[in-house]
């Protein structure tokens, strides 16, 4: 393991991380300014699904220990779910440049280099910008992840919710934004009042606010992230056919980064849904998948306890179902105290300490670390880049010791592939043809619009008497008209029938449980 001249304190780490079973390669131990390319950091493959935490400040490689990560899990058979906030990730499906800086930290961590890419799919949420469209129902994104990216407070939240009750009990499934907007006209108008009545009501300021609110989102430019075909988040535990390789899927959110709060609630919407439709697993050998939340900061920020209760609730349960969430970010503050009790494996990356908030960062990211021989807050300030330190959970459960690790190069291309290199891998999946074109299908508004119009249609005219002047055409309603057509609306209620609205469920999250359409 290590050499006789090894301090006995860099011994004992070393010997923390002897695992017998499979394991992935992290790097090699640093002591006292020193790489041990015989004293390896590894994590095992099992406890992947205990969670985890990748932080460190920005520039300090927490992306290429990402796909470290990512490329040895898919070796070993295990799905990998990677969100490319920076447009920087794609680059691990081709196989990795050598070169000296390779060599020489292969070297070091005692590595047997060689280059190799990953079989991977690429998404686009609502396919702005390079990859696979993903899509949402707004039935199926339901009202608390709703209210996430709307901004609502706790009260418009709850009002929220009735109107998706009220949809859902009347079978009328909110497909895209128009639907949504469609019903909560309705319901705030003196003839739909009535139909809360029984459950409680909704305020005109309440509810106000949901529609400005939801005018606003669709002005961003939010409307293609909803509707149909809804994408199906069994796609991300395949495997290569061949190889058994685990598939690497990439979510390319570069063309909406400026848009966090959606799209980190979204990636919330994914892992609440994987969370409804796999069984329980118990303890894995392997996980199922392996889901890394970059930016995990944005999910807490304005999350009322509602929401942060949810995902306490579902990062704690949904290991159990094979699934293991890494949460990158910046430093372990960022992640709330009940979430981050549930993260047994830590690598932290370099932290700056400019100024005073930056130093009691740092003090408060120390507390989070076991007892160590190192001095970790000289260490995690003089960390360069591509090392960290390192704890994980043991073969038994157990934390290892800490560990001042340099890390090993990732064998994929560190960067992103040419644009038509990615643009040919996104049209040449087998999946881009079953959610490459939106669908616009008759749903609530649609059916509401064509009702609305037929009853506004002047019936025939009849024979008019001489000297009678003829009356100008009928001013067609406009939507909102249309929509509050308490009669047209009920009507519509009726005929959709209430088969549908009896078997939606709503999970944790109130996402929708029922079955998606393919």
């Amino acid at each position: 393991m290590t050499t006789p001249t090894t301090p006995d304190a860099a011994r004992a780490i070393a010997q923390g991380y002897a695992f017998t079973g499979p394991a992935l390669d992290l790097g090699a131990l640093l002591w006292d300014g020193r790489c041990l390319p015989d004293a390896p950091v590894r994590v095992p493959l099992g406890m992947l699904s205990r969670h985890g935490l990748v932080a460190g400040a920005t520039g300090t490689g927490k992306t290429k220990t990402l796909q470290l990560i990512a490329e040895q899990l898919s070796a070993q058979g295990v799905p990998v779910f990677l969100a490319d906030v920076k447009g920087d990730v794609s680059g691990v499906c081709a196989p990795g440049t050598a070169g000296d800086r390779v060599a020489r930290r292969a070297a070091e961590t005692g590595q047997e280099w060689s280059p190799q890419g990953c079989p991977a799919e690429f998404y686009a949420l609502g396919g702005i910008g390079p990859g696979i469209p993903v899509r949402a129902t707004v039935t199926s994104f339901g009202p608390v992840l709703f209210s996430k990216v709307l901004g609502l407070n706790t009260t418009q939240e709850q009002s929220l919710g009735l109107i998706f009750h009220y949809a859902d009990s009347k079978g009328l499934e909110l497909v895209d934004l128009k639907d949504l907007r469609a019903v909560v006209a309705f319901l705030t108008s003196d003839e739909g009042k009535g139909e809360l009545r029984g459950i409680g009501g909704i305020s005109p300021a309440t509810a106000g606010v949901i529609l400005r609110s939801l005018t606003a989102f669709e002005a961003e430019g939010a409307g293609p992230f909803f509707g149909e075909p809804e994408f199906d988040t069994a796609e991300l535990l395949r495997t290569a056919e061949g190889d058994g390789r685990g598939i690497v899927s990439v979510l390319e959110l570069a063309a909406v980064q400026d848009r966090p709060r959606l799209f980190s609630t979204f990636l919330m919407w994914l892992l609440a849904d994987l969370f409804e439709e796999l069984p329980e697993a118990g303890d894995l050998e392997r996980p199922k998948l392996v889901f890394f939340f970059d930016e995990a900061h944005l999910l807490f920020n304005g999350a009322s306890k509602a929401f942060l209760e949810a995902i306490t609730q579902t990062v704690r349960l949904i290991r159990s179902k094979g699934v293991g969430i890494f949460l990158v970010t910046q430093t372990p503050k960022d992640v709330p105290a009940e979430v981050l009790g549930q993260l047994g494996n830590r690598v932290q990356h370099a932290l700056r300490a400019f100024t005073p908030e930056d130093a009691k960062a740092l003090k408060a990211t120390v507390r989070t670390f076991p007892v160590s021989p190192y001095d970790l807050e000289e260490l995690l300030t003089g960390l360069g880049t591509g090392e960290a330190v390192v704890t994980v959970l043991g073969e038994n459960g157990a934390p290892t010791p800490v560990a001042a690790t340099r890390l090993r190069p990732p064998r994929s291309l560190m960067g992103p592939v040419a644009p038509e290199a990615l643009d040919a891998a996104v049209k040449g999946s087998a999946l881009y043809p079953r959610y490459a074109q939106a669908v616009d299908r008759e749903s609530a508004y649609e059916r509401l619009s064509e009702r609305a119009a037929a009853q506004a249609a002047p019936p025939p005219s009849a024979s008019r008497e001489p000297g009678e002047r003829e009356r100008g055409p009928k001013e067609e309603p406009g939507v909102v008209e249309q929509v509050m057509g308490s009669g047209v609306f009920q009507s519509l209620a009726r005929s959709v029938g209430t088969q549908i609205g009896r078997e939606i469920t709503r999970s944790l999250f109130g996402t929708s449980k029922r079955r998606r359409r393919r």
